[in-house]
């Protein structure tokens, strides 16, 4: 029993893994803040592609990008969100439906950016689940044709074990209780779901995208780290330790981490990406 408590815990932070602020969140997308969601917008010359940006697991369309959205309009991007994967919690936490559903649900809203802004791609920026289901709406929604850069961090492509704990939630066959109480998404990280399967028969990398992925060596959600690491053509890995041994943040602190900030913007523009700046970072708990 002692186990299976920690498993609950373990699962419960896994739930909130990409979110900072989903106690206070209260509306199903965000409002317009500092250009952020402006429909208005049309890209520049110099940022030809809007940025969409992608929540994490437990997260929804504003809180997981409170600090990075901001950041990317500052530097001339045009930037939107939605929440995707609603499910019994609504608005308030997202990307709890099944994968391949919300993957579906972020093709759409790429389609309605594109539409609005008249931009033929975008590019996608992602938090923890926000790697895997844009990865899975490339490699098989039509997406590799819409999407120009793909950045990623807290990246996860081959699920987790949250430290050993969901295997032995498999064991354990609570599958049908997370499915129950409306996480599919967290079924689908299991060691040996479907969806694990499907995504990663063959590179997950796919023809088309650039795609960078950031990972730390300090996260404590996606475990191993390494999971979050792609091959292919095409692929930019980055552990954060090896650019600024100075950073110690764990999955739910790349959020907000100004480091890793820098390397967004970097990767999305590199032909004028600014030398990278190491400065000291840290964050309590995963």
């Amino acid at each position: 029993m002692a186990k299976l408590r920690t498993f609950l815990a373990a699962l419960a932070l896994s739930v909130l893994a990409s979110t900072t602020l989903t106690a206070t969140a209260s509306a199903d997308d965000a409002p317009p803040r500092s250009g952020w969601n402006n429909w208005s917008c049309r890209p520049s010359a110099a940022h030809p592609e809007p940025v969409v940006l992608v929540h994490g697991l437990g997260g929804n369309s504003w809180d997981n990008f409170l600090t990075l959205a901001p950041t990317l309009r500052s530097a001339g991007y045009c930037v939107f969100s939605e929440t995707y994967g609603k499910t019994v919690l609504g608005g308030l936490a997202g990307g709890l439906a099944p994968m391949a559903d919300s993957a579906a649900e972020v093709g759409g809203f790429v389609d309605r950016v594109r539409a609005a802004t008249g931009a033929a791609k975008v590019d996608i920026v992602g938090h923890s689940e926000g790697t895997t289901v844009p990865a899975y709406y490339m490699k098989y929604l039509g997406g590799a044709a819409k999407v120009d850069d793909f950045v990623g961090f807290g990246s996860n492509f081959r699920g987790t074990t949250l430290n050993g704990l969901a295997s032995l939630a498999a064991a354990l066959k609570l599958q049908g209780l997370l499915t129950g109480v409306g996480c599919g998404a967290c079924t689908d990280y299991l060691p040996g779901s479907a969806f694990l399967a499907k995504l990663n028969d063959g590179p997950v990398a796919v023809p088309g995208p650039t795609y960078t992925s950031i990972v730390t060596r300090y996260d404590r959600v996606v475990t191993p780290y390494t999971n979050g690491l792609l091959t292919g053509d095409g692929v930019t890995n980055i552990v954060l330790q090896d650019k600024c041994g100075l950073d110690s943040a764990g999955h739910l602190g790349l959020a907000v981490d100004p480091n890793v900030a820098q390397l967004v913007l970097n990767r999305l523009d590199p032909e004028h990406s600014k030398p990278f700046r190491c400065r000291p970072f840290t964050t309590v708990g995963i």
